[in-house]
């Protein structure tokens, strides 16, 4: 989709709702009986738009989704709604009541900041991208809290906002940007721009290391049903230097102490595999406090532990066997145990896990996991399953 205006027309507009939800093996059939009515570019537009409406329900409500529009760009790049609405909750809690959002995208942030009732100024420098967030602010309701503009980030005078919110530009032509000064803008502009405001959030990849935060900025790691997706500096909190992983739904927060790096330990009854942003921000060693855990390997972020201590933080396993890493050696358990469901995890191992399926062929009834992994430094197989508090009296 090149250009958004012919989808605002009233005939634009009555092509997206007749090929809403169509399927992509009729979307042949739908695009040549259109296409006897109405111009053929206009057709593939539509029913381009409402693939990509599609994609976009993974990240926004449905019910929102159908009603947006999205450049294929920003349906890869969009903020996950609810990750979105948690930055906004944090925002209003420190008395924000205006947002210069910087690199706005599609306008997925700022859709939430507006609707936690913040005035948003959002502003991309891409016209086409510029225009689809301006159509979804009208498309939701959202203009009185939420303008956008057309322009280049590093020009835009945010005096008077309460807090500046920038999410740069993590891709190229080549793919994913892992340099900060890299991004578009810098990591260097952005961290320049929330210091002239009183409060700011800067979106970065998970990835980001911990060496290049401010001193002055609390970092904070979030995922959301498991899966990380963002690291966020935040300025003007209060907590400068903080480290925190928050995992959603939720929220729930773990915040750093400055633990120790926890002791290496024999493997236990049960394995603890933490959540990926606890492991981000560094602070697996809160976790093996949780848990009276520790670490099975000094390299490998896997705790474990004699007893069963439920944490939201990590996700707990019991361990029925140890092995050394052998193929032979783990079919014929599998095998005696009649394992046709193998969930394969793996952590300080090159061995990927369909290979391994496809080697040790799991047949049967039963279900189990198998950790690749090192333990005390050896290539190690711990096989076992999900944890179970243990019943009551």
């Amino acid at each position: 989709m090149n250009d958004l205006a012919p989808l605002l027309t009233p005939e634009g507009r009555a092509l997206l709702e007749e090929v809403r939800g169509t399927a992509p093996a009729d979307e042949l059939a739908v695009a040549t009986r259109l296409r006897r009515d109405h111009p053929a570019d206009l057709v593939s537009a539509a029913l381009g738009q409402a693939r990509l409406r599609q994609r976009a329900a993974a990240k926004f409500a449905a019910a929102d989704a159908e009603r947006m529009f999205f450049t294929p760009n920003g349906v890869e790049q969009s903020t996950r709604a609810s990750v979105a609405a948690y930055r906004a909750r944090r925002l209003t809690d420190l008395g924000v009541t205006s947002v210069a959002d910087l690199c706005c995208g599609i306008g997925g942030d700022a859709i939430a900041l507006a609707r936690a009732g913040i005035r948003v100024l959002a502003v991309d420098r891409d016209p086409l991208t510029a225009a689809v967030a301006r159509a979804n602010a009208e498309a939701l309701g959202l203009t009185d809290l939420m303008e956008v503009q057309e322009a280049d980030v590093t020009e835009v005078d945010i005096a008077g906002y309460d807090a500046v919110f920038v999410d740069p530009a993590r891709r190229s032509g080549r793919g994913r940007i892992f340099d900060p000064e890299a991004y578009s803008p810098p990591l260097s502009w952005a961290v320049a721009a929330a210091r002239r405001a009183p409060h700011a959030a800067l979106k970065i990849a998970p990835g980001i290391p911990h060496e290049a935060v401010p001193p002055e900025a609390e970092a904070e790691w979030i995922s959301d049903g498991g899966d990380v997706k963002e690291a966020v500096l935040w300025f003007g909190t209060g907590a400068p230097g903080a480290v925190r992983a928050t995992l959603l739904p939720g929220p729930r927060t773990l915040l750093g102490r400055g633990l120790p790096d926890p002791e290496v330990r024999p493997v236990g009854r049960y394995l603890y595999e933490p959540d990926g942003a606890v492991i981000r921000a560094h602070l697996v060693a809160e976790v093996a406090e949780e848990v009276a855990g520790g670490l099975i390997d000094a390299t490998i972020a896997y705790l474990t532990a004699d007893e069963l201590h439920p944490t939201p933080y990590a996700t707990p396993y019991e361990i029925t066997d140890q092995l050394p890493f052998n193929l032979k050696k783990l079919k014929a358990l599998l095998r005696e145990r009649e394992v046709g469901t193998l969930t394969v995890k793996k952590r300080g191992s090159a061995v990927e896990p369909e290979e391994l399926r496809r080697k040790v062929k799991p047949q049967g009834p039963n279900a189990a996991t198998v950790f690749l992994t090192r333990v005390a430094g050896a290539p190690t197989m711990l096989v076992g399953g999900p944890a179970r508090p243990p019943e009551g009296p």
